[in-house]
């Protein structure tokens, strides 16, 4: 268990551990919530954008562009819409 002292001016030190499991960088911001039980949750706040560049990346999926993705929104509507014109339900397609 990671334990820290409350100074006279109400200031603790976040130990390593916990620095480390939250990823906490010098100037981070972070957030206390009391539960409805009473415990304390602690969550580190506002990431900065640069910091979420690859976040949604798996290992082994193809990146898509943008315009890739249009497409495949293009066709998908394409697809609904001629299931909505022949009165198709979703359920219907399996």
């Amino acid at each position: 268990m990671a334990t820290s002292t409350l100074t006279s001016k109400g200031q603790i030190t976040v130990p390593k551990a916990i620095r480390d499991h939250l990823s906490m960088e010098t100037g981070d911001r972070v957030d206390f919530m009391i539960t409805e039980d009473g415990t304390v949750e602690v969550r580190v706040l506002e990431r900065p954008l640069d910091e979420l560049y690859g976040f949604l990346h798996r290992p082994g999926v193809a990146v898509v562009s943008l315009e890739q993705i249009d497409e495949a929104i293009g066709e998908g509507r394409g697809t609904d819409d001629e299931r909505i014109r022949d009165g198709r339900m979703p359920e219907d397609e399996g």
